[in-house]
């Protein structure tokens, strides 16, 4: 960690943990469940892409694989669809721990695009078209059986994880700006912003 006084330390790992603890359960009341893994949720990522606008990449990739090993842990009966060590880590890597690790860049624009709403739309944007490809990765490699044999296993990867995947980015751009657009998420304490008169 950077230089921090122990109170910043310990609301930075408080305000994660809260965080981590949102996403998952935002995650768990999903709006529509998948029935090989996946979910079109209520705002479930915008969490941890604010944690990584507010704190950086490294805090935030460290705070979205967290979350990746609990959702992980949450996902334990998806591991009994695959077999094979190697389907073992596709799964676990390519669908939890970097797909959610890759949350880490919520906050790439902030330093680039002086407009915060817009700034934390795009990092979530961003991060959502990350965790598609990482689905579509595993759909590929991993998940092919389940395609019905009419279509190619990469166009059944693609529009099975495009199915939730992009509910879920605009869920989240919407969720990222309206909030930002709402509280200064730039402070060290997160405070409703000042209207301009």
């Amino acid at each position: 960690m950077e230089n921090l006084t122990k109170n910043q330390k310990i609301r930075r790992i408080a305000e994660t943990a809260i965080m981590l603890a949102l996403s998952t359960v935002l995650a768990e009341y999903a709006l529509i469940k998948f029935p090989f893994g996946g979910s079109v949720t209520l705002f479930s990522q915008v969490p941890m892409v604010v944690i990584a606008y507010r704190y950086g990449t490294k805090w935030g990739i460290f705070s979205g694989i967290a979350t990746g090993i609990v959702q992980m842990l949450f996902g334990l009966g998806n591991f009994s669809f695959v077999k094979g060590i190697a389907a073992y880590l596709i799964l676990a890597f390519a669908d939890y721990i970097v797909a959610f690790g890759c949350f880490g860049l919520g906050g790439i624009f902030k330093k680039k695009i002086k407009n915060p709403v817009l700034s934390i739309a795009l990092g979530g944007a961003l991060v959502s078209a990350i965790r598609f490809i990482c689905h579509f990765i595993s759909g590929v490699t991993i998940w092919g059986d389940y395609s019905d044999g009419a279509q190619a296993v990469w166009e059944y990867s693609l529009t099975y994880n495009a199915g939730y995947m992009v509910p879920e980015l605009i869920i989240t751009v919407l969720g990222c700006a309206v909030l930002c657009s709402i509280f200064d998420l730039e402070s060290s304490e997160i405070k409703v912003r000042k209207r301009s008169k």
